[in-house]
């Protein structure tokens, strides 16, 4: 993959972030129907079903900083993405905006605001209305905020097109037409269209040939040069997120379990489950390497575990951990971690 330059950013300090996320909560109720409701009446004893997608997240993100979120399949990332940018309702906990509380904001000012958050999302196809061509998808929007008028709106898509490395004449095809690679850069196209300050972009390359990823990451970079954006990047793949990122957030089934800046996470990772995501990536080493994958499945978040959600699969576990859950504590300048094993020198 080609080399993708970052910028350091400097440690994030209190009241310095754009987006920040404090205790927030995600719970998916799928409610009792008819049947089980009359079941219960005749003793059947059914209960709704509760997916803990999120449980607690604190998360802080400074202006124009790229920070990598990472974690197995289903472990509550793309929702904690669509937490961040609004496009889900909070069951607890609050959004700040340089800040601000955005759970005071109504009417005008919250279209506003939203404006300001856009999501590219994980499947630029399925994003995509397949109905509509590239001039109305890209331009749609714009014109709906008044950003630019009808009467602009092609010039407009034009230019957007051009600085995702599309060719502008092109802007009439359906989404059909276009490559993998291009589909993803119409995604980008249409979500920069309304100017926004910080984008979250949902294992936006994850579909993509390793050839054209490069392309793309080194897209993103550039457009957060030029336009002064900041980044969530949600990714399950850590050589990617090494390379664009400025600091690292491990989750695990709905927690957030470490964080710290990109260099000094991969040089010595503190949790357990953080050690063994890195064990799993492939290394162009001339030794002999014996590969050990993380023991057992990821629980249900239907079901998690009490205490430390990792615990069933910890290799370190004690007593404690499947009773408590150990909180996210500062263990050096810039680096949270939540386990016990920090506790025990």
């Amino acid at each position: 993959m080609n080399a993708v330059v970052r910028k350091t950013v400097s440690p994030l300090v209190a009241g310095a972030a754009l987006v920040e996320l404090r205790g927030v909560s995600k719970r998916f109720v799928r409610a009792l129907d008819t049947a089980a409701k009359i079941g219960n009446l005749l003793g059947a004893h059914m209960k709704e079903e509760v997916v803990r997608a999120v449980d607690g997240v604190d998360l802080a993100i400074a202006p124009g900083e790229v920070v990598g979120l990472v974690g197995e399949s289903g472990c509550g990332k793309s929702t904690l993405g669509r937490l961040a940018v609004g496009l889900l309702p909070l069951t607890e906990g609050e959004r700040f905006w340089r800040g601000m509380p955005l759970s005071h904001l109504t009417g005008d000012k919250t279209r506003r605001q939203q404006l300001k958050m856009q999501m590219i999302f994980q499947d630029p196809y399925a994003s995509l209305n397949p109905r509509m061509r590239v001039v109305d998808i890209v331009g749609e929007a714009p014109v709906a905020h008044r950003v630019v008028t009808a009467n602009a709106k092609v010039e407009y898509v034009g230019l957007q097109l051009n600085r995702v490395g599309l060719d502008p004449t092109l802007m009439r095809r359906f989404p059909h037409q276009f490559s993998g690679g291009q589909r993803a850069r119409i995604g980008i196209a249409r979500a920069l269209a309304v100017k926004p300050e910080f984008l979250v972009c949902d294992e936006s390359v994850a579909a993509l040939d390793v050839s054209i990823q490069a392309q793309v990451l080194n897209l993103f970079m550039d457009l957060k040069t030029a336009l002064n954006l900041t980044y969530l990047f949600i990714s399950h793949d850590l050589g990617v997120v090494e390379h664009i990122s400025d600091r690292v957030v491990i989750m695990y089934l709905g927690r957030v379990v470490e964080s710290g800046t990109t260099a000094a996470l991969f040089a010595a990772p503190n949790h357990p489950y953080t050690r063994a995501l890195l064990a799993e990536v492939g290394k162009v080493e001339p030794k002999k390497r014996t590969f050990v994958p993380v023991k057992g499945e990821i629980p249900s978040p239907l079901d998690p575990p009490r205490g430390c959600h990792f615990h069933p699969r910890c290799p370190y576990a004690m007593p404690k951990c499947r009773d408590t859950a150990p909180p996210l504590k500062e263990i050096a300048s810039g680096r949270w971690s939540a386990c016990y094993l920090n506790d025990a020198g």
